[in-house]
């Protein structure tokens, strides 16, 4: 296995798992759960961010079709989700862990819809999964090198992709938008007129 195509999997990995554990925040029932799982996210999302920079850095910095330069020409299109990733989404995902972590003293506490409304928040998990769906083009083209990605293919590849992105930020919407309702406080039910109540006990 070349190097940089073991650069691209390991980052893959890295941004795979964070996207399905930050998928996974809002079904979680208990605080102390969401603290737990939101430590790994914040972990294995400054991890991927950490290992992308250097990436790129190192592909910038060296001269020649050297593996760092082929490592980082694949990165092309992660470089923009992951810049969202290192401006909102660890910001959130910080305060989702403070958040839980004020409620997590006991291990049964359970987690509010107003917590989990802010787990399932667009921000959170759909950068980082979009960053991890693209390194896998970069992959698929360093692992068959053979494989042309020619004028016919690359349009509908692209279309598809779109697609699937869009298709995951609005179900991320729709849950987020769904929790907040849960999280809503009841509408108290409109008081009757004062001379509807008195008017009430002589209507015949």
């Amino acid at each position: 296995m070349e190097s940089h195509l073991a650069v691209l999997l390991s980052l893959t990995a890295v941004w795979l798992a964070a996207g399905w554990l930050a998928d996974g925040l809002p079904r979680l029932d208990h605080a102390r759960t969401l603290r737990r799982r939101t430590g790994w996210v914040l972990a294995l999302t400054l991890t991927g961010l950490g290992l992308t920079a250097a990436v790129l850095v190192a592909g910038l910095s060296s001269a020649g079709a050297t593996a760092a330069d082929r490592a980082a020409a694949g990165l092309t299109l992660a470089a923009l989700p992951a810049l969202v990733v290192a401006a909102c989404t660890v910001r959130r995902v910080r305060r989702l862990r403070a958040g839980a972590g004020a409620l997590s003293s006991a291990p049964e506490t359970p987690a509010p819809h107003g917590l989990r409304a802010s787990a399932a928040h667009p921000l959170i998990g759909l950068p980082v999964q979009v960053t991890g769906l693209a390194i896998l083009p970069a992959v698929i083209a360093a692992s068959t090198p053979d494989l042309l990605f020619g004028p016919g293919v690359t349009g509908p590849a692209i279309t598809v992709g779109v697609l699937g992105v869009a298709a995951i930020g609005v179900r991320h919407a729709l849950r987020h938008n769904r929790l907040v309702e849960r999280a809503a406080p009841a509408r108290p039910a409109p008081a009757r007129p004062a001379s509807a109540r008195a008017a009430g006990p002589l209507h015949v």
